[in-house]
């Protein structure tokens, strides 16, 4: 699939997005604006179903909103709140530690460098690409295993790592595509294009290498 094909299949995903639910941290971005909740959140839904991200991002959001909230919780109370994610343990542990980095180092706000959050621990590209587009609107390609399935599936890059897709995606696409690229994929890999058993005859992407084996 060449880059004019691409562009044209996520003006496809754009229509048929209506139908789908958004990634949960795509809908904490829009509520609330605030990149700290949308850092929280990502780290939440490493491993995770949306379902019980969103609800244990809303649990621990009621009772701490802010890295100065955060930091008065104890460790055993995030994990109660955040139960059962993935690595709930783990998890609660590193998000006391980025609240307090953030008070100490950035005057509690999130910074807005990619090199600047991937010093932070269990930050990758990923997590740090989707704050920089959700939270500060910046022009990102976030590539989590959604992203680099489809684009490999879709024979628009053949990459190994979602690391070398993103890095593939950058040179063929144009930049105003890249932030939608994340929620687009997300959401169409979770209810059509999915990993095992792909509800190809409700797909609506033209020319897909896949179909046609």
């Amino acid at each position: 699939m060449d880059k004019n094909k691409f562009i044209e299949n996520i003006k496809t995903l754009r229509e048929e997005y209506k139908k789908w639910n958004a990634p949960i941290v795509t809908l904490i971005s829009v509520q609330t604006k605030d990149p700290y909740k949308v850092l929280i959140s990502t780290l939440l839904s490493l491993r995770t179903k949306d379902d019980v991200t969103a609800k244990a991002s809303y649990r621990l959001f009621e009772k701490a909103d802010t890295p100065e909230k955060m930091i008065k919780l104890s460790e055993d109370e995030i994990q109660k709140l955040i139960f059962p994610v993935g690595f709930y343990k783990t998890k609660a542990k590193t998000i006391i530690e980025t609240s307090q980095i953030l008070i100490d180092a950035y005057n509690s706000k999130v910074p807005d460098s990619l090199d600047k959050l991937l010093s932070f621990k269990g930050v990758g590209r990923k997590t740090a690409n989707l704050v920089l587009s959700l939270g500060y609107g910046q022009d990102t390609i976030c590539v989590d295993t959604h992203v680099h399935r489809i684009s490999n599936r879709w024979g628009v890059v053949s990459t190994k790592t979602p690391e070398e897709t993103e890095f593939a995606l950058m040179e063929k696409i144009p930049r105003k595509y890249w932030s939608e690229i994340n929620d687009l994929m997300v959401a169409f890999g979770q209810t059509v294009c999915r990993p095992i058993g792909p509800k190809c005859s409700e797909c609506k992407v033209k020319d897909c290498p896949a179909r046609k084996k």
